[in-house]
Order: structure tokens, then sequence, then C-alpha cells
């Protein structure tokens, strides 16, 4: 018993010790640090003084400067004016002087030099002014430095910044467009600019210590808020924190705050897929020996795989993969259709579809998840589709339950399709435009998914949109008119 104590207290002791260790390996990389970063400080400082003696010199050597140009104009006025003063008295002198003469030789009778009175009237005396032309005070270019000495006594560390607060209730989800606004709980004239960073989540509240998304981080923000632009919402939420930065130092990230960022997103169901259509991800392309290779692998795969010995077979019933989601054969025949995965039962949706205006044939809309593995869309009342035909001629239509309309309208390349479940609304659009080119009213009794078809093509979905403010604002305009084809509902 003594020596299991012993030994319980011997191991206790060493863990203690190597993390004394630890601490002081971290001690010593602190003192180090301290060194290294007290230097660095200390160079900034005085980089700092220097710069401001180099400004402060500056600005004496241009005041001193302009001193000097004052007093050497005005020196220059003046002394053009003494030597006006000085040549108009010596010339006045002379003149009194003649004249005095004159006076005298008047008196006495002799013969001296005659001044008459016009003479002496032109005199430049007469014309001086003796006002002087500069004034001799310099009290203009006095200074008084009281204020900057008292801001230069002011001069302290920069402080680390405060904390913005994110106000949940100013920013706005719109048009997969997020504007984050932030304030600071205190004027702070020294902020340079903030940090912003923001993740994608799934889950409401605080972060958890491990998220699935990294943080992505936007720089260099001058104001209190800022937009992001061009979002696609494949998350139900975005988290984000802002921290505030001036010369030096950043200060403490605020709170996280989480908002909502609903939209709808589906992949497509390459499981349904024609096999002469080749799904990647949300991009489709035809391929018209899709269904042969594809033939040939699963022979070659039957024939080498030790798996299908008739003692396997017999042991072994095939059965299928389980899934949360309802299985469905594969299309067939000439219907190249490929359906969305994800249901939609409620609200309203919105997604994008780019395509190739040079397929053979293209069609976006919706269908029920049980149509048909022979059924072209539009063909039967399980389906709702746009549908572009260049096969001759070029058409663009709105087809369903084998009927048709042809639309009078440019043809777009991407389109955008607006589902309104509760309502019984699907709406086509110019997706660049937000143009409407066709309404289907309707109601639907089965949950729907999206469905696209493409013959000689290509196209990509474009997913995790919202409803455009565009479509929303159109669609309150439309409620109270039709746009559809009665025959067509």
């Amino acid at each position: 018993m003594d020596l299991e104590s012993l030994r319980k207290i011997c191991t206790t002791l060493a863990l203690k010790n190597e993390e004394i260790q630890n601490f002081i390996c971290f001690l010593k990389q602190s003192l180090q640090n301290v060194e290294v970063n007290a230097s660095r400080v200390q160079e900034d400082l005085e980089g700092e003084f220097s710069s401001l003696h180099a400004v402060l010199d500056e600005m004496k050597d241009s005041m001193v400067t302009r001193i000097k140009q004052e007093k050497a104009g005005r020196v220059y006025e003046l002394q053009n004016q003494l030597s006006a003063c000085t040549k108009a008295l010596e010339s006045s002198e002379e003149l009194l002087e003649m004249a005095n003469q004159t006076l005298c030789s008047s008196e006495t009778g002799g013969f001296s030099q005659v001044v008459c009175p016009r003479t002496v009237t032109m005199a430049p005396a007469f014309r001086l002014s003796l006002k002087p032309k500069a004034s001799d005070s310099m009290s203009h270019m006095m200074v008084d430095f009281t204020q900057e000495r008292n801001m230069l006594m002011g001069i302290k560390f920069l402080p680390v910044p405060v904390t913005p607060e994110i106000l949940v209730s100013e920013c706005q989800v719109c048009d997969n467009t997020i504007t984050v606004v932030w304030m600071l709980p205190e004027p702070d004239s020294k902020i340079d600019h903030y940090i912003l960073e923001h993740r994608r989540t799934n889950h409401e509240g605080p972060p958890r210590a491990r998220e699935e998304y990294p943080w992505m981080v936007v720089e260099g923000i001058r104001q209190s808020e800022y937009t992001l632009t061009g979002l696609r919402f494949d998350t139900r939420f975005m988290t984000f924190r802002v921290k505030a930065c001036n010369k030096a130092v950043a200060g403490e990230f605020s709170e996280p705050v989480t908002l909502e960022t609903p939209a709808f997103h589906f992949k497509l169901d390459a499981s349904s897929a024609h096999q002469n259509l080749r799904v990647e991800d949300l991009a489709v392309e035809w391929d018209s020996s899709g269904g042969k290779v594809q033939e040939m692998r699963k022979e070659k795969n039957r024939t080498n795989s030790p798996m299908n010995s008739p003692a396997r077979n017999a042991v072994m019933s095939p059965k299928r993969a389980p899934s949360t989601r309802v299985g469905r054969d594969r299309f067939t025949a000439e219907s190249y259709t490929v359906l969305g995965d994800t249901m939609i039962d409620a609200g309203q949706q919105y997604w994008e579809v780019r395509f190739d205006k040079e397929s053979k044939a293209f069609a976006a809309g919706v269908a029920l998840r049980t149509l048909g593995r022979f059924d072209q869309l539009g063909k039967s009342s399980a389906s709702w589709c746009l549908h572009l035909n260049n096969w001759l001629q070029q058409s663009l239509t709105a087809k369903h339950n084998n009927k048709a309309r042809t639309l009078d309208c440019p043809i777009p390349d991407r389109i955008g399709v607006y589902c309104n479940f509760d309502e019984g609304i699907l709406s086509f659009y110019n997706a660049r435009t937000k143009q409407l080119l066709h309404t289907f009213r309707t109601k639907f009794q089965q949950p729907v998914v999206p469905a696209f078809m493409v013959w000689n093509g290509s196209f990509s979905v474009h997913t995790g949109l919202q409803v455009p403010s565009m479509v929303q604002s159109g669609q309150r305009r439309n409620s109270a008119t039709s746009s559809s084809n009665a025959s067509l509902t």
C-alpha cells in the first residue's frame, strides 16, 4: 500500500516537474520576446520622434523663410521711399537757395539767376507722400504654440482599441448580400481600420470548438459597416465578428453574431439522371456514348468481380443501400432528364440555371418525384417547365400536361426559377434582368423537385440563392392578375 502511494506521488511529482520545465521554457522565451519587442517599440518611438522633429524643422524653415521674405519686401519699399525723399529734399533745398538769391537780387537791384514761382511750384517735395509705404511692425508674424505644446505634452503610448459591438438590428440579409453594422462603445479618434471575419455554419448560437468551415477575413475596412456581395448561402447561418485596429495594435474581437441566411440549396440527383447525361456536382453535359460506356463498365465489373459466383449469388440477395431520400429509377428513352435531390413542400424558393443556347433542346422547371422514367418534362400532368427547342427553328415555350405556349421574348442564357408552393405559383425569369417570362398558376397536390432536361448541350445550376427583391416585388404586383395560360395550369 505504501509503495503504491509512493508510486502515485512520484508520478504526480514527475508530471508537475514536466509542467514546471515547460513553464520555465515559456518564461525564457518570454524574456527573449521582451528584449526583442522592447527594442522594436523603442526603434519605432525614436523613428516617430525623428519624424516629428523633421516636421517641426521643416515648418520652422518655412516660417523663417516667410519672415525673411516679408522683411526683404518691406526694406525694399522703405529704402526706395527713403531714397526718393532724400532726392526730393536735396532738390528742394537747392531750389530754395536759388529762390532766395532771386529775392535778394531784386531788392538790391543786382543781376542774378531768375527763379519764377512756377518753378518752385513744380518742386518734387510737393508730390511726395509722407506716409510710409510699409509698416515697421512684424507682429502679424508672431506665433503662439501653447495649444500645440499642450498637445505634444499629451503624447502617450497608443492604447488598445476598445471592442466594437455588432448591431444585429441594423444588419441586413437580402439578395445574397449581407450588410454588417457595428459601433464602438466610446469614440476613438485613433482607430485606423477594422478587421471583419465571417464563416458559414449550420449551428445557431456561439461558435463551437470545432467548426466545419474556416474564418474568412476582410481587412482594411475604414467605415463602421461592410457589405458582402455575391454570396452563396449553402449553410443555414453565417457568423460574424469584428475588431478595431489603430496604427500599433488590434483590439479584441467583438462577441460573435450569427445571422440566418435562408436560401434554397439542393444538389442534382445523379441516380435519377438519364444515362446520356454526365452529372458533375451542379453541372450537366450531354454524352451520346454515356449509356454504352456505362453498360460496358458494368459488364466488365460483373465479369471480373469475385463476388459474381453462383454460390455467392445464392447466399446474398441484392439490396439497396439505406437512404433518407426515396429512391427512383433512372430516366431513360428520350426523356434526357435529371432531378434535384431536395423536395419543395412549402414556402418560396428560387434557383437559377445557365444553359448553352446552342443545345438542341433544354428544359427547366419542377416535377413530382413520381414523374415516369419515360416521361419528358412538360408532357404529363406531373411536370411544368420552360422548354428551349433548337431543332429546325429556335423557340421558347411553356409546357405542362402536353400543352405548350410559345413565348414571344428574347431567349436568355440564364433563367431564374421561382416556386411559391403554398400559392401554387411557378414563374420563370430572365436571371440577368429579372424580366418575367411566364407564370404557371396551379395547386400543387404533392411536393415537387427541381427538374432539368438537355439534349445535345449542357447546363449548370446555381443554388443557395435567396428570392431576389425584384422578383418578390414583381410577384406582389402581379398577384391580382395572372400571366399564365389557363390551358396550361
